[in-house]
């Protein structure tokens, strides 16, 4: 019949599915950082200046920021707010590079008390538990908590790309997770070569938009 279940089939868990995808993100970026030099860690790739470390200071924001003053649930309530949280009077994109005197030690431990504030929240409410967050337009503020870990989920892993690009640029280390590459196995000479094909296929294709557009 539509819609039965079979026996040994697993029931549906939509908060622990979100919560693993999340989790799994999380600790990609925080893995993308191991072996790297403070340099490194801070070193801006890309023009707007996206780098490994402020990648995590900014999604620790997110999360402090999402599961914890969206719900009622502040993480900056017995303490005052670091100077580039969104109350303060912060300059744009404070929250995407550490300054000099922000340890490595210091965003992640950030981040992971982060992990702790967030899951707290998810563990206790429910997915339609509804919240404001504060930083929204009136209009728009109301949201579950199902929308924001869905949010949260999908800027989280974006993150986590980028940090693979950057990672990547850096030393030239790829993959998904400790335990998955995700990517062919091949030395250096192999990769190479590949990089070789790729970019003559693109400038064949560039040439054949050239031609067609005399």
């Amino acid at each position: 019949m539509p819609g039965a279940r079979l026996p040994g089939m697993t029931e549906p868990d939509p908060k622990a599915d979100l919560l693993r995808y999340l989790q799994d993100a999380r600790d990609a970026l925080l893995w993308k950082l191991e072996g790297l030099s403070e340099y490194d860690v801070r070193r801006p790739l890309t023009p707007t200046g996206t780098n490994l470390l402020g990648l995590v200071k900014h999604v620790a924001g997110v999360e402090l920021g999402y599961f914890g003053d969206t719900f009622g649930r502040p993480y900056f309530a017995q303490e005052p707010p670091p100077p580039w949280w969104y109350t303060e009077d912060a300059e744009p994109g404070a929250d995407m590079w550490a300054t000099a005197d922000e340890s490595r030690e210091q965003i992640i431990g950030l981040y992971r008390q982060a992990w702790r504030h967030a899951n707290r929240t998810i563990e206790t409410l429910p997915l339609d538990a509804t919240g404001q967050v504060p930083w929204w337009p009136e209009e728009r503020r109301e949201v579950t908590l199902h929308h924001i870990l869905v949010r949260v989920v999908s800027d989280t892993q974006r993150h986590a790309g980028h940090a693979d690009i950057v990672r990547e640029l850096i030393d030239g280390s790829v993959g998904l997770t400790k335990a998955s590459g995700n990517v062919p196995e091949g030395d250096r000479m192999w990769w190479q070569e590949h990089r070789a094909r790729l970019e003559q296929a693109a400038r064949e294709a560039g040439g054949g938009r050239s031609r067609a557009g005399a």
